[in-house]
Parts: structure tokens; C-alpha cells; sequence
């Protein structure tokens, strides 16, 4: 991706609730604008074209979500910015119900504004907390929650715990899915928690990430996927693999040995996400 530095009507800076977010063009797209907060890229919207994904940890998700079974899909989104992921399912799944929270109540006017999240069809947008809008949702109202929620790169405390989780359980039908992008880099600390936390609420947990990221080589993001029914690995796994830059699906015996002896994390438990290394977008 080449990003214009001239102005256009959609480019600038602005003030936001968690730091200064940019908006800049793409000019290898139509219609892509990459949103960043604070320097870090935190969301790209191709308006021309919604099921285009830029970023590899969102094609993941995707594949997740493309794995499925047919038809529309009730959607809860903690987290989301410029509703890159609720477009995509629009786009390729008419007629899903989604609701959006997010807690930059700037950041969202902003998405609305400069990119018509409000026009996203089916889509509710909320500012709010992420565990509140939890708490606040029905039992067994949505078949998918996707947290994707960070706060200057770091993912909020209290965010993956058994307890928040439980509450994604209770939200998600028998057969749905969680859906969680998580960020770390050597050793994978905090992945290991959260495979940890994941597996002591759900029965069936999956994580896919590219294999230097799963040796913890580099700093990126990973997909963990979670059900208490069985989740389509083949199909998962196919596509990752088949990807411009593959990706692997760890499950079963390999994501026992991968978690190892972490904990899962708990509320009131003094747990940091890892911070992005300070060179990671220059």
C-alpha cells in the first residue's frame, strides 16, 4: 500500500479520545483510506469496495467468518474503529443484524463523518465500554463476537478475562463464535493467557497466525477463534495456508503444547497486553 501525502478531502488530522487519529489515501486503491491513532495503523476502508481486506489479521477473521454457514449473521463488534470487519460482512452476508461499541466517542463521530459508518446497512453503532455492552446484551443473541478493542496499541485490562469471556458465552448462541485479535511478539506471554482464558470457557479454541509470529520471531497480530461447538479448521486452515502470506491454524494437542502452563487471566489480576516495539510502523 502507497499512502498519498497530498491533501484530499478525506485526508487530515484529528483530535480523538485516545490520541490524534489520521486519515490518509491509498494510491494503489480508488477508494482506500488508511485511519491511524497515534501513528499506529488501526484501520483501512476501501468505500469502492467493502469486501477488500487490507490487513492480514482481518483476512483471517474473515476466513473465519467466510467458513460459517450461510446467511445473514447476528454480529456484536467490541471495538471495530472504522467498521472495516462490519462492512466486509454487509457486503458479503446481506441482511446480518451488527452492532458496534466502541469507547472514542471522537473516533466514531469521526468513522461516521469521513467514512458513513452510521450508513453501514443493519449496522447499530453505541459508544460505550466494551464489558458494559456485554453485560447489556441478550443471552444467546448473537452467533459471532468479535473483540477487537486497544487503546494506544494495547488491548484494554479486563478485556479477556474468564469473566468477560463467560459473558461472550453467555451472549453467543450454541453454535457461535468468538472471534479475538490479539497482539505479541517473542515468547508469545500474553497469547498463551489468552489461549488459557479462552480454553477455560470454551471447548473447541483455535489460533492462526503467520508461522514467524507463532515461533515469536516478530511483534503481530494473531486470530483466536473459540466455540463450543466445532469450528471449521480444514476450511480455516486451507485458506490461511493458500494466502499471500500463509498462515497456520494451531489447534488440539499442538495449542496445549503452545499455551503450556499459562493461566488464564482473571478479573483484578494485574495483567499487561504487550506494547507494540517502538519501531514496529516507522
Amino acid at each position: 500500500m502507497r499512502v498519498c501525502s497530498e491533501r484530499f478531502p478525506r485526508q487530515g488530522r484529528y483530535p480523538v479520545r485516545f490520541g490524534t487519529a489520521e486519515i490518509l489515501r491509498d494510491l494503489d486503491r480508488a477508494d482506500g483510506w488508511l485511519l491511524s491513532v497515534g501513528g499506529i495503523a488501526q484501520s483501512y476502508v476501501d468505500l469502492a469496495d467493502p469486501a477488500h481486506l487490507e490487513f492480514d489479521y482481518m483476512r483471517r477473521i474473515a476466513d473465519v467468518l467466510d467458513c460459517l454457514p450461510g446467511g445473514p449473521l447476528d454480529v456484536l463488534h467490541v471495538g471495530g474503529g472504522a467498521g472495516t470487519l462490519a462492512r466486509y460482512l454487509a457486503a458479503t452476508r446481506p441482511g446480518s443484524a451488527q452492532g458496534l461499541v466502541d469507547a472514542d466517542a471522537e473516533l466514531v463521530a469521526l468513522a461516521v463523518e469521513q467514512f458513513g459508518l452510521d450508513r453501514v446497512p443493519g449496522l447499530e453503532v453505541v459508544v460505550g465500554e466494551g464489558r458494559p455492552a456485554l453485560a447489556a446484551a441478550g443471552s444467546g443473541s448473537r452467533d459471532v463476537v468479535i473483540l477487537d478493542a486497544f487503546v494506544r496499541a494495547v488491548v484494554p485490562e479486563g478485556m479477556v478475562t474468564v469473566e468477560s469471556v463467560s459473558e461472550v458465552a453467555r451472549v453467543l448462541r450454541a453454535d457461535g463464535v468468538c472471534l479475538v485479535n490479539v497482539t505479541d511478539g517473542p515468547g508469545l506471554p500474553y497469547a498463551r493467557r489468552v489461549l488459557a482464558t479462552l480454553g477455560a470457557v470454551f471447548a473447541e479454541v483455535m489460533l492462526v497466525g503467520e508461522p514467524a509470529v507463532l515461533r515469536g520471531r516478530r511483534f503481530s497480530n494473531l486470530v483466536v477463534a473459540a466455540s463450543a461447538a466445532p469450528l471449521p479448521v480444514a476450511e480455516v486452515a486451507g485458506r490461511a495456508a493458500a494466502a499471500p502470506f500463509p498462515a497456520r491454524c494451531v489447534t488440539d494437542r499442538d495449542l496445549r503444547e503452545l499455551s503450556g502452563s499459562a493461566r488464564p487471566m482473571v478479573d483484578g489480576e494485574p495483567v499487561t497486553a504487550p506494547v507494540p516495539p517502538p519501531d514496529l510502523f516507522t
